[in-house]
């Protein structure tokens, strides 16, 4: 059986459509119904054998060249679209011309039943450490959250004219042990100080097998033009999170600094994600997706 279950006869040809299908699109494409005809839009022709290899059908386009994007219109039945918005050569910060591209490719033709969306839990910025909904307004205080909030607009916007049931996925840290950079463990071992207690702050996570079935879910699942939180039940702060990170594999724990020494030592990327505390309530997942979590907490994630 696979993660969403049997499929009703009627969805058994169904098209699913991967735009960025990196780990977390290729896990989601391996939780999928063996019945559905999956695919993934891939800039590398090189990727086209690999793809193949785990029965998904590749398509060569680029988000960056919208002409590439063409053949895309009225080929799925349900899209995915895991493709972060570029970070250079912008004409506006704030946009994300990759999901404008790909909206007005999916609008061509007769449009997909489902888009889903995953973006991120950065668009709600600092919240001091409050409890946050998917109704809570977004407050970007980053470039990046910015774009994600602009892309997330899109995909909602595309849905109500064209009439597809979108879906924004809000994801935070996502992590895993078999999944590239998807640890602490590196970190831990180079040393890397995290803020004293006093200043430290909330963090969330989501294991990339969770994700992925999340994804898988949202397709058939999420409700119109909805947002849901895609976080597990972990309720901790940054330093801890590395605490129970070191003491589960036998590492020191990392050195503890107040914020201002922080400021002056860490990289400025470390630090942004240093200057953001919220708790993210995750009742629709749970609720709508009727997801149930396999690693409700990073403390059994990691062990695994």
């Amino acid at each position: 059986m696979n993660q969403i279950g049997a499929l009703p006869a009627r969805f058994r040809r169904e098209r699913v459509l991967i735009i960025g299908c990196g780990d977390v699109g290729l896990r989601t494409a391996r939780s999928l119904s063996k019945g559905l005809r999956v695919m993934a839009l891939t800039s590398t022709p090189s990727r086209a054998t690999e793809l193949r290899q785990r029965g998904i059908v590749p398509l060569l386009g680029n988000l960056d060249q919208p002409d590439t994007l063409r053949r895309l219109a009225g080929l799925a039945t349900r899209v995915l679209h895991l493709a972060p918005p570029p970070s250079t050569d912008l004409a506006d910060w704030r946009r994300d011309p990759r999901t404008l591209a790909l909206v007005r490719a999916l609008a061509l033709r007769s449009a997909p039943a489902t888009l889903v969306y995953g973006s991120t839990t950065g668009v709600y910025g600092d919240q001091g450490g409050r409890w946050v909904s998917e109704t809570t307004p977004a407050q970007p205080q980053t470039p990046r959250a910015e774009r994600r909030v602009d892309a997330e607009t899109l995909v909602h916007g595309f849905g109500r004219v064209v009439g597809t049931r979108s879906t924004v996925l809000r994801i935070p840290g996502i992590y895993a042990n078999d999944r590239q950079g998807g640890t602490p463990r590196d970190r831990l071992m180079r040393g890397t100080p995290v803020l004293q207690a006093e200043d430290d702050v909330y963090t969330n996570h989501i294991h990339a097998d969770d994700l992925a079935r999340a994804c898988a879910l949202a397709l058939w699942r999420a409700r119109p033009q909805r947002t849901v939180n895609v976080a597990d039940d972990t309720e901790l702060k940054m330093g801890d999170y590395f605490d129970l990170a070191a003491d589960l594999y036998g590492l020191p724990r990392p050195p503890r600094l107040p914020r201002q020494t922080a400021q002056a030592q860490l990289p400025l990327m470390l630090l942004s994600f240093m200057s953001e505390s919220r708790r993210l309530r995750n009742e629709r997942l749970k609720s709508e997706l009727r997801l149930r979590l396999r690693y409700p907490t990073v403390a059994e994630g990691l062990r695994t």
